[in-house]
């Protein structure tokens, strides 16, 4: 088996300027690393990178906490982490939370135990959040991706309030007076944001709020679906309906087709997340479309910036959506 003292021979170095141009620990000179490269090369030499991750006590490898599975949002998030990972060379272990606080704090104790550097979460909420005290008794490199919530970690997410505010704010452009939100789970910040941003664009417009507009969606298809049909049976009912993501623009879409309402010539539809098929939709849907990718790579070089340097200042990073005008508002 190779070794190497074997490249050190070759490359007319010693094992620790070897062990140095491998590792990257310190600084030489361009000739000699690539003399080291070259001798790599030649003899097929394969690092161990077990003891190497023991020997500067990482493991190459986060953990990522995301309940992924039922939401493309999510997906999406995951597969741009997992792209960035692979740009540095970072394995990524990632573990659905369900959105259940309990099952969220077993990953995160299962990802510490395994020794990952450092972990990407996306909270579930609760009374006691469980997983995040963990993570700060135990001084865990962590990066909240999407639902930000708490001071004391690095977190990224899109700016929820003002994208919302100008998404409702178009609706008001088309003459809508009674617009309805159907809201994610309670909770969440994203949630209580998007209602921040429905409320003050109805605020801008001098038009009333009117509570039976703000219906639980629950942040999935099937209760939208449910809470559509609320809406609609309504005494005064809503000209035009938001949903808070695209699970449940999904559902008042089903709840629409359902009562044979027609999107937009009876009611325009408008939601928060875009996806593949949504310019495929009849009629084409128009969405805010959050930076998945741009996100993700900021997620993990937020998490490896705090690897490097655990003392740093925390940051918040707000990123700006896009709001995809197609057809479903009234447009085009």
């Amino acid at each position: 088996m190779v070794t190497m003292d074997d490249v050190a021979k070759i490359a007319q170095v010693s094992t620790s300027t070897v062990s140095h141009v491998l590792n990257g620990t310190r600084k030489v000179s361009p000739a000699t690393a690539r003399a080291v490269e070259m001798a790599v090369q030649e003899l097929g030499y394969i690092p161990n990178t077990l003891a190497r991750s023991l020997a500067r006590s990482t493991t190459n490898t986060i953990g990522v906490a995301i309940s992924a599975l039922s939401n493309q949002y999510f997906s999406e998030t995951v597969h741009a982490i997992e792209t960035e990972c692979a740009k540095h060379g970072i394995m990524m272990l990632f573990v659905d939370t369900h959105d259940d606080p309990e099952q969220e704090l077993r990953v995160v104790k299962a990802l510490h135990h395994r020794r990952v550097d450092g972990i990407l979460l996306a909270p579930s909420m609760g009374q006691h959040p469980l997983a995040l005290d963990y993570l700060q008794a135990n001084d865990i490199p962590t990066v909240l991706v999407d639902r930000l919530v708490a001071k004391g970690f690095d977190q990224v997410g899109v700016e929820n309030i003002k994208s919302s505010q100008a998404l409702v704010a178009h609706l008001i452009e088309h003459g809508h007076r009674r617009i309805a939100l159907i809201a994610g789970r309670p909770g969440f910040s994203t949630t209580d944001e998007r209602i921040e941003g429905y409320q003050a664009a109805l605020m801008a417009a001098g038009l009333p709020f009117d509570p039976a507009l703000l219906v639980n969606g629950e942040s999935n298809s099937e209760p939208a679906r449910v809470v559509t049909r609320q809406l609609l049976a309504l005494q005064s009912p809503p000209t035009a309906i938001m949903a808070a993501n695209n699970l449940m623009t999904l559902g008042a879409m089903h709840a629409l087709r359902d009562a044979n309402i027609a999107v937009p010539g009876q009611m325009a539809l408008v939601g928060f997340d875009d996806f593949d098929w949504a310019d495929f939709f009849v009629p084409r849907l128009t969405l805010i479309a959050q930076p998945v990718k741009a996100l993700g790579a900021r997620a993990v070089s937020l998490l490896l910036e705090r690897i490097e340097s655990p003392e740093r200042k925390k940051q918040t990073v707000r990123m700006a959506p896009t709001l995809r005008i197609r057809n479903s508002c009234g447009c085009l």
